[in-house]
């Protein structure tokens, strides 16, 4: 059985803006249909996997073959807020980085997506929750988000300030 097959994924939506992706990858607390059952991720699911300084992947559509960034060179950045796992991801400048930026910029993709396997989880009736995730990656993806309330944003700039989108339940990074 290959690593690919055993791991789960969940997809989020996504907005844009620069060259930089930022944004919500993995939700706390926010409920989510999954085929037959809901799920939701506990606050700190993502602790362990982040303390471990994992070499952690962003890429293109769950395809290891379209790497965007990776935590051990730096051009992702990963960290655990009250609101979920956030992301910063530095475009590659290759077709599929400006492709997606291009994509971003018009509104056009899906979301964010996270591969992960469960460490330790609960059920309550046909809700799981995830309390500790093994995270191997995020991705930017073309089709629909399984959690709501993940996000993305592109910037051109680095971050000076904060800003809360009432539109969202999520804290946007603005330039």
């Amino acid at each position: 059985m290959s690593l690919a097959s055993d791991l789960e994924r969940r997809f989020a939506p996504a907005n844009l803006e620069g060259r930089q992706l930022v944004g919500l990858a993995a939700p706390y607390d926010s409920e989510t249909r999954i085929g037959e059952f809901r799920e939701r991720i506990a606050k700190g699911a993502f602790t362990r996997t982040l303390g471990e300084n994992r070499d952690i992947l962003a890429l293109s559509d769950h395809d290891p073959a379209k790497v965007l960034g990776r935590t051990k060179s730096g051009t992702l950045e990963l960290s655990e807020t009250v609101h979920g796992l956030q992301f910063r991801l530095q475009l590659p400048d290759t077709t599929i980085g400006r492709d997606l930026q291009t994509l971003a910029q018009r509104g056009d993709l899906g979301g964010v997506s996270f591969g992960f396997r469960a460490i330790r989880d609960s059920w309550q009736g046909e809700l799981r929750t995830l309390h500790e995730v093994e995270l191997h990656e995020i991705s930017i993806v073309q089709s629909w988000p399984a959690y709501p309330d993940t996000t993305v944003a592109l910037r051109s700039r680095p971050n000076t300030g904060l800003r809360t989108d009432p539109r969202f339940r999520w804290l946007e990074l603005y330039p």
